[in-house]
């Protein structure tokens, strides 16, 4: 009797302390200065690109007058080097004055006044990766504050912390300090990336009670190479990775480089299309400012945005890779949707020729294969035609590039 009463109490705390928001029902969408902005933080010489309340909300002007808004994309979220360089005398932490002049609450009303929401950013650890106050000995007064200054979104980093082994505890005591604000926060974890890097075994069950999202691989660089090493990490780890996402609880790959300096064309089809395979969140790291129209066209696709966003939640993963079904080369991916649908995608490594494709439903592993399936080019918006089951996919994909399918049985 004793016994069983302890076991309740027990498990009623856990659960008390487990994430409780009722956000991220889909992946978030939104925009984050971390990529293309980084650390700038000489307003002086170059007032345009530094870490500024101006950089944020000129953003956030973007957002809604470039139609980002109602395409989903909601958080205006600022990343490091925006805390002033040590807390005030009540040990709150405080904006830089000079580069954020109407402080974060400010900056919130304004984000606010636009429909959209502001994210923000601190590291668990006494100091930032770039060496700003952080939020170790000072959770539960942190999250207060964000909450006070109207936050919607909190990224925790993790980079300065030695100890990793102690993150296990660290992250669950801000999600409690979250959850106590009464404040729906959005809360996204580094933690199982400073994990990995440690050779420290993660807690998967742990992390998705206690996280929104969560990155799991290296920081994303500015390079094709780079996005192809986060796909090669999630294609090696998917039969860990896919059981624990879902509605409110996502895997984070990281920032979408669309528009940046290295991708072309092709390639930001193929990173937008297996972000929305991988159901993984859209947070741009890009100048929305001087982005190109085709690259704002990738960005703003209604139809690969309802793959991403769709209620089912479920993580897609790679179900084939070159032959001898595919050519070299040519990888496939399927994501279920809701209602039975189908999304795949076929992308290629070739940097030399166009490749095709000639594969049936069944080859893919859509279960309705002897019923067939209506499939339609996402990217060309142009239905291709009913698929039973000895019909074959013949699809040409280009180097670096990808195509994208929807399948309705």
């Amino acid at each position: 009797m004793w016994a069983s009463a302890v076991l309740l109490v027990l498990l009623g705390s856990f659960g008390a302390n487990a994430l409780d928001n009722g956000l991220a029902r889909t992946p978030p969408m939104g925009w984050l200065a971390w990529e293309r902005f980084r650390c700038n933080v000489n307003c002086t010489a170059d007032p345009k690109n530094c870490v500024s309340e101006k950089l944020f909300m000129e953003m956030a002007d973007r957002l809604v007058e470039d139609g980002y808004k109602d395409a989903g994309y909601e958080y205006v979220n600022i990343d490091d080097c925006w805390m002033a360089k040590q807390r005030d005398a009540n040990n709150k932490l405080y904006a830089d004055p000079e580069r954020f002049p109407s402080g974060i609450k400010g900056l919130a009303d304004y984000i606010h006044s636009k429909g959209l929401k502001l994210g923000i950013y601190t590291a668990y650890g006494n100091f930032t990766c770039q060496g700003y106050p952080a939020s170790g000995m000072h959770l539960e007064l942190d999250a207060q504050t964000f909450a006070e200054w109207g936050v919607d979104m909190l990224k925790m980093d993790g980079c300065k912390q030695m100890d990793r082994h102690t993150m296990k505890k660290g992250y669950p005591q801000m999600t409690k300090y979250l959850n106590a604000t009464g404040r729906p926060i959005l809360f996204s974890c580094s933690w199982p990336d400073y994990e990995r890097g440690a050779g420290i075994p993660i807690n998967y069950t742990l992390v998705a009670e206690n996280c929104n999202i969560w990155r799991n691989y290296v920081d994303i660089q500015d390079s094709w190479q780079s996005v192809l090493s986060i796909i090669d990490y999630y294609a090696k780890e998917q039969d860990t990775l896919v059981p624990v996402a879902g509605p409110g609880n996502f895997n984070d790959p990281d920032m979408l480089i669309i528009g940046d300096f290295s991708l072309s064309v092709e390639q930001a089809k193929a990173q937008m299309a297996m972000w929305a395979i991988l159901a993984a969140p859209l947070l741009m790291s890009n100048d929305l400012r001087t982005i190109t129209p085709e690259y704002r066209d990738i960005l703003l696709n209604k139809d690969v945005i309802a793959i991403s966003q769709d209620n089912a939640g479920i993580m897609g993963k790679r179900v084939l890779q070159d032959g001898p079904l595919l050519p070299q080369f040519v990888e496939a991916w399927t994501r279920p949707l809701a209602d039975k649908k189908y999304a795949a995608l076929f992308y290629s490594r070739s940097i030399k020729q166009p490749l095709n494709t000639n594969v049936t439903m069944k080859d893919l592993g859509l279960p309705d294969y002897k019923k067939g399936y209506m499939v339609t080019d996402v990217y060309a918006g142009k239905k291709m035609g009913f698929f039973g089951e000895k019909d074959r996919l013949l699809v040409k994909v280009n180097p670096s590039g990808v195509v994208l399918i929807k399948a309705e049985p």
